[in-house]
């Protein structure tokens, strides 16, 4: 069959066409025309559920049992055709009320709004707000564009339109990749930690700072508050969610990375070491972990639940990419049960068929089931992400079935009975009365026992506004006098006219568009300086270890820790309806000389921190633990991870998913909204 460029190519504008009483009139004729090359560039734009192929480093929230995704990089099927990542422009959404047998997923859906003038981001957070049908989005890393103003956006689902509240306040900036959770039935979104850099702040000319507060935004009052975290090392990349224990909850903090020696020195954060903040006396608690403790890792993601008594709450653990020798992570589930505070191994893949895992997201449904959204898999560069069901693969939270904890997404699982694997570490039965209530050398602080015997009360907030379906419809009356023809066919030329002005306004702007987002993927999209001109170098891009955008291409190590960008800041443009794609930057070295680019010929193996804005994509092996899809074949270079003990951080970070945890009005359940959070 013949193409769509084929059959209606830019020649065929020019085709004759017929008027009014058999001839159309010039006008009408050149309206056609420009409306006509105005559709021809959206046939060739892509399909956000047809042409999929791998996600990673989006931010993600539930919300009346919708799956909301937004940001993120993405790669299309075939990857042959399309050797670049490019940003999600989409707002996606799985309806978790349907599981088609096909795909045994819950069924994406791409039909909601955002436009050019919401930023794509990674790294960011949704704080999702399920009495007020909306969701916040803050933070995160801007991809091929400078940073606009770090304004808080709203998604509102009553009327399937952003919002812009502006900046914030109180001296809160933007992050990315911090460990960020949103409450509903508190009404409070929080975030810990995570990073700066000027792929997330305008202006910023720096290396990337990993920062050490707790941010925290008020749904209601509109007002932020900048907390102090754990201490004074900056922290990110790790997990936090929410438990709703103590008297109004705690959230609990663990994982990722941390800068203790002024930001020079990248370390992980040990994986038995657990942070907790109690939010209502706002005071910090550290608690050493026993049991089967993960290694340490980053960029993984995590939901939480707990037993129908409250007495367990058990967290759930996948993947993640390691540190030094372990830099291509880990696939595998571990849980880790409070108020015992012990790790328990739960499943891990055989050696052999291993997909270590990482830069994806969970969200907890029900208490029962978390779907795993997502992801890169680093030491396979050939496949798709399971495109049949688009990236999505579900963990069955209670007893596994033969030994296997993956299973479908069955819409009607609504409670968790806690498995066997914890129920002989912490003892009880399915519905709870676990036995091991402390950990098993103590509380380090006695508080901490205090806290777990108490339940917090479910909070029930009212909605600031009319919630209401917009489903109302107008009728009037038909007015006796018909219109006359002459005046009928008045307002039809009026309205062709300005209609085709509209039109020749769009054609232009879609060309330019079009235009700037072709992914030359061998030509630079900034000019190389010479060595020692710097007098037009825009702030620099730095040196990022592990590039969160870009997870799998690392590039050759020189002595450069920054990257030259253009003089003047790109706009942020949008495809419309799709994504927008970025090309290569030119890197130059300290002493001026330009770094071997990814796409060169007989380029030596990469070895550097340093990973390309846009390299070719990051290929990977479909992951489903429950069945086969379609393979795709496209090779790519593997990664280097970056040296934990040693990596110096001059730019944007790697980014980790944490999830966010909420709770429902009435009921206490565990649907939690996860970001990224590397």
């Amino acid at each position: 069959m013949a193409s769509s460029s084929q059959l209606f190519g830019r020649r065929r504008c020019f085709s004759p066409v017929y008027s009014w009483n058999g001839h159309l009139t010039g006008s009408v004729y050149t309206i056609l025309v420009i409306l006509l090359c105005w559709v021809q560039p959206s046939w060739q734009q892509k399909d956000a559920l047809n042409d999929f192929c791998r996600r990673w480093g989006h931010q993600t929230t539930v919300i009346d049992r919708q799956l909301f995704i937004d940001g993120g990089m993405v790669d299309w099927n075939p990857l042959s055709q399309n050797p670049s990542n490019y940003s999600n422009s989409w707002l996606l959404y799985n309806d978790l009320n349907t599981s088609p047998a096909a795909v045994g997923m819950p069924q994406l859906q791409a039909n909601l709004s955002k436009n050019a003038s919401i930023p794509n981001v990674s790294g960011g957070v949704l704080w999702g707000d399920e009495v007020n049908k909306r969701f916040y989005l803050f933070g995160g890393d801007n991809f091929g564009t400078w940073p606009s103003s770090p304004n808080l956006y709203s998604y509102d689902m009553l009327y399937n339109q952003w919002e812009d509240f502006g900046p914030p306040n109180n001296g809160v900036t933007s992050v990315s990749y911090g460990m960020g959770v949103g409450i509903s039935d508190l009404g409070q979104g929080y975030m810990l930690g995570g990073w700066q850099s000027n792929a997330s702040i305008p202006g910023w000319s720096g290396p990337p700072i990993a920062t050490n507060g707790l941010i925290k935004f008020d749904y209601q009052s509109g007002t932020w508050t900048n907390n102090t975290g754990p201490d004074r090392t900056g922290r990110a990349e790790g997990v936090m969610l929410y438990l709703p224990a103590s008297r109004t909850g705690i959230l609990v903090y663990f994982g990722g990375i941390q800068t203790p020696y002024n930001n020079q020195t990248v370390v992980p954060s040990p994986m038995n070491q657990i942070y907790v903040y109690d939010i209502q006396s706002s005071q910090w608690y550290t608690q050493t972990a026993t049991g089967d403790i993960p290694g340490d890792r980053r960029r993984f993601c995590a939901g939480a639940t707990w037993a129908p008594d409250q007495s367990s709450y058990n967290i759930y653990l996948y993947g993640g990419a390691g540190f030094g020798a372990n830099a291509s992570g880990f696939d595998d589930v571990y849980i880790l049960s409070l108020p015992s505070f012990t790790w328990i191994k739960w499943w891990e893949n055989a050696p052999g068929d291993a997909r270590p895992h990482n830069m994806l997201s969970c969200n907890v449904v029900d208490g029962a089931q978390m779907l795993i959204v997502g992801g890169s898999f680093p030491l396979d560069q050939s496949t798709c992400d399971s495109p049949n069901s688009w990236g999505t693969h579900n963990l069955n939270l209670n007893e596994p079935v033969a030994g296997l904890p993956w299973n479908t997404y069955q819409p009607n699982l609504t409670s968790y009975a806690v498995p066997s694997a914890i129920l002989s570490v912490v003892g009880g039965s399915p519905t709870g009365g676990a036995t091991m209530q402390s950990p098993s050398a103590g509380f380090q602080n006695n508080d901490l026992n205090v806290y777990f015997r108490q339940k917090a009360s479910a909070v029930n907030r009212t909605p600031t506004r009319a919630i209401t379906t917009a489903t109302g419809s107008s009728t009037s009356k038909h007015s006796g006098n018909k219109l006359a023809s002459a005046a009928l066919v008045g307002i039809i030329v009026g309205v062709v006219g300005i209609v085709g002005i509209l039109a020749a306004c769009f054609c232009i702007l879609r060309i330019r568009k079009n235009r700037a987002h072709v992914p030359e993927v061998s030509v630079p999209i900034v000019p190389t300086y010479a060595a020692g001109n710097t007098s037009k170098m825009h702030p620099q891009r730095p040196d990022r270890s592990y590039d969160p955008q870009n997870p799998h291409i690392a590039q050759q190590r020189s002595k450069s820790t920054y990257q030259v960008l253009s003089s003047h800041a790109p706009y942020a443009v949008e495809l419309a309806g799709t994504t927008s794609s970025a090309r290569n930057y030119s890197n130059i070295n300290a002493d001026g000389n330009p770094i071997y680019s990814p796409h060169d010929e007989g380029v030596p193996p990469y070895t550097s921190n340093w990973h390309h804005p846009n390299p070719p994509p990051q290929n990977q092996k479909h992951f489903s633990p429950i069945s086969s899809h379609p393979q795709q074949n496209q090779l790519s270079p593997v990664p280097t991870e970056l040296d934990a003990e040693s990596t110096i951080f001059s730019a944007s970070p790697t980014p980790t998913y944490s999830t966010l945890g909420r709770m429902t009005s009435k009921k206490i359940t565990p649907i939690h909204e996860t970001y990224y959070s590397t």
